[in-house]
């Protein structure tokens, strides 16, 4: 019907069922054995110590805890702990006050000794016998001191063995601090007082803290707990083992986290990817089959785009987790290449599926997917229908702007050096470019392959020096000529609804090639001679008329001409019926009965079989096998008509338009009531510009042109 949607799909038939359930059974198949490349079991045998022979990458990302790293971290807080001493401010004052009270027992001779009632003489011979330990020296100061010069001595000397008492001293300093005593004693003394001072109290000296064992032990493990568990985060692809070095515990832990010594299988993850095979399998062939019923029932299609899947995610895989190498794969040929051999829709929907399977090998990359469906989804767009070179080029060009731009954004939004990033535009104009190459080096190849009508090959048949048109043009010219202006009309129409101009040209070029079988029996090849069918009876004429249908199929077939095209020959004639024929044997049984106005006349005429004088079908299935339908009975009509003005030409064009909607051909396409009125305005300007009035010459202009042409002379063509 004229309003049928395109999106529409027939009923799911158990033929459909089982299609499905065979083709989703063989594409997960393959794609889960290429996930599976590195999951199965398959141990390295590395030991501990031992020169690894080759690089061991990460098969995906991992986070984990590390024994091995742990222990060494502990280890490092431990032995950052020092020795712990026995100090505590409560300890020190009482030993400070112990040892001032000592002082001042040591030096209460000498305080006698300096008192006012005592004569020089005696007091310097007490103080020649007391303080026994003062070196010569400070024996010879303090004979030489005055009381206040002593009694200022004695309150530095105290405060400074307060001073260092109170204050942590360790007993392996205590030494140490002897020495250095002088060099802690103040106020206004000479330098030799000072050292009689630091002499006082340097033999009162003890240590306040001691080294503490268990004190020592206890911060050494308050240390170590407070040290966190090591975790180790590694990225798919990372290199856990370096090829010719050693192996170290912490390799092996890595080895051991993956499993990658022992035959044991990722069950996890071989059910991840299982999962992801299933849902793109699933979701690809449902909207085939919802959208895309033509591609959906055609084998070869099928084939093609499940070898297109299968092989790009075999190249993804083998390239996922380098660091570079994802980013040279010219995965955006498949979104050119679907485009030009199906269509742009067909492409869009792989190209997603590849990205969301780029996105998983490679580490769960958003950046990844991004890029390959926005570079792929720019070349199919500008590729277009690829039926020049230089739209190529202009794809490659565009792949690599977006690809370029794509990293970009993830570099900006992420952490990239400079240098990363100049190696990935590189990347990315290396896929653009290659990407092109391989399409257009390709793509004839496979539409040979997979039976596919690609632009090339339908401008080769379109070329007059294909065989089978040479043969039209020489045993049929009438024909031929006929399937030329078949094509001009039908072109201009598919132009104007959208369909497919190249294709409908070529179509409507070879529609008719049946002809070739018989061609005296059709009146455009009679020249003007007797008609065979005024001596035949209507039902073998149409018979006949039938027959051309047949005998195109089996010529194109004996040609090798594309089963798309050889589709538009039983279509250009639908199931419609031969009006002139049939009306003609309904006459021929009326006047049998005694003529149409009798009752058994009328009887006679309308027992005429009518399915007798309707062509074998099948109907249009397509707007261009509709549109060369409705090209072919206006052009063979329009050619009978006596003035071809425009008023005559249209109420022509319409005539044949309305009989074949009225007739129900074109229930089985997606014609519609807009197509239908762009199609017949198409046909009429068309018509108009084909028979166009021309210049009514007089006679004697006509004689001066024609010699001006025979002599060489220019002048304007009649």
């Amino acid at each position: 019907m004229l309003t049928q949607r395109p999106d529409r799909a027939s009923p799911f038939t158990r033929r459909d069922a089982r299609r499905f359930v065979a083709i989703a059974g063989a594409l997960i198949v393959a794609l889960v054995a290429i996930f599976a490349v590195d999951i199965v079991p398959s141990g390295l045998a590395l030991k501990l110590n031992g020169l690894a022979n080759s690089d061991v990458r990460a098969p995906r990302a991992i986070q984990y805890t590390s024994a091995t790293l742990t222990a060494a971290d502990r280890q490092a807080a431990q032995d950052a702990v020092g020795p712990v001493y026995d100090y505590s401010a409560a300890k020190a004052a009482l030993i400070a006050d112990q040892q001032a009270q000592a002082f001042g027992t040591a030096v209460a001779p000498v305080d006698a000794a300096f008192d006012p009632l005592i004569g020089d003489t005696v007091r310097a011979q007490l103080l020649a016998t007391v303080l026994p330990d003062l070196t010569d020296t400070g024996r010879k100061t303090l004979i030489t001191l005055s009381p206040t010069a002593w009694k200022a001595v004695r309150d530095e000397a105290s405060r400074a063995l307060d001073q260092v008492e109170r204050a942590e001293l360790r007993d392996v300093d205590v030494i140490t601090t002897r020495a250095g005593l002088a060099s802690r004693v103040f106020g206004n003394l000479t330098s030799a007082q000072r050292s009689l001072a630091a002499e006082l109290v340097g033999p009162l000296l003890v240590a306040n803290s001691s080294f503490s064992a268990g004190l020592t032990a206890d911060a050494k493990a308050a240390a170590v707990r407070a040290v966190p568990d090591h975790v180790v985060q590694i990225q798919q692809g990372e290199i856990i083992v370096d090829n010719g070095h050693p192996i170290t515990a912490a390799m092996m832990e890595k080895v051991n986290a993956f499993n990658l010594n022992e035959p044991t299988l990722d069950i996890a993850r071989l059910a991840g990817f299982g999962l992801l095979s299933v849902l793109i399998v699933m979701l690809l062939l449902s909207w085939l089959w919802r959208f895309r019923p033509a591609l959906w029932n055609r084998s070869n299609v099928l084939l093609l785009l499940g070898l297109i899947l299968v092989l790009g995610t075999l190249a993804l895989k083998i390239t996922a987790g380098r660091s570079i190498l994802p980013y040279f794969l010219p995965i955006a040929a498949v979104g050119m290449l679907v485009a030009i051999l199906l269509d742009a829709s067909a492409a869009t929907v792989l190209l997603a599926m590849l990205a969301v399977i780029a996105g998983a090998v490679n580490g769960l990359s958003l950046e990844m997917a991004a890029y390959v469906f926005l570079g792929g989804f720019v070349g199919a767009v500008a590729v277009r229908r690829g039926d020049r070179l230089n739209l190529f080029v202009q794809a490659g060009l565009s792949i690599a702007l977006v690809n370029v731009t794509v990293i970009s954004i993830f570099s900006l939004l992420g952490a990239r050096d400079l240098t990363a990033v100049v190696q990935l535009y590189g990347a990315a104009l290396g896929a653009a470019g290659g990407s092109a190459v391989a399409a257009v080096g390709s793509f004839a190849v496979l539409g040979n392959l997979f039976g596919i009508l690609t632009v090339f090959q339908m401008l080769e048949l379109a070329n007059p020096s294909q065989p089978l048109l040479r043969r039209l043009l020489t045993e049929t010219p009438g024909t031929y000529h006929h399937s030329l202006m078949v094509g001009n009309l039908a072109e201009r129409a598919a132009e104007a609804t959208g369909a497919d101009p190249l294709l409908t040209r070529v179509a409507a070029y070879y529609h008719d090639i049946g002809k070739l079988a018989n061609p005296p029996a059709f009146i455009e090849n009679q020249a003007g001679g007797d008609n065979l069918h005024d001596d035949l009876e209507p039902e073998v004429s149409a018979q006949i008329l039938k027959q051309h249908v047949a005998d195109g199929i089996d010529l194109a077939y004996r040609s090798k001409l594309p089963k798309t095209l050889i589709s538009f020959i039983p279509q250009h004639h639908g199931t419609a019926i031969m009006s002139y024929f049939y009306s003609r044997a309904k006459e021929i049984a009326a006047e049998a009965h005694g003529g149409v106005t009798t009752e058994l006349g009328a009887e006679a005429a309308a027992a005429v079989d009518e399915r007798r004088f309707r062509h074998a079908g099948p109907k249009p299935q397509t707007r261009e096998a509709a549109i060369i339908m409705l090209a072919d009975g206006v052009e063979a009509s329009v050619r009978s008509l006596a003035s071809r003005d425009e008023g005559a030409i249209r109420a022509m064009v319409s005539r044949i338009i309305t009989e074949r909607m009225s007739d129900g051909q074109f229930d089985e396409c997606d014609l519609t009531l807009r197509d239908v009125e762009k199609i017949r305005e198409a046909f009429v300007q068309q018509l108009l510009g084909m028979y166009h009035q021309r210049i009514a010459y007089p006679q004697n202009k006509i004689v001066e042109l024609e010699s001006r042409r025979i002599a060489g002379g220019g002048g304007p063509s009649a």
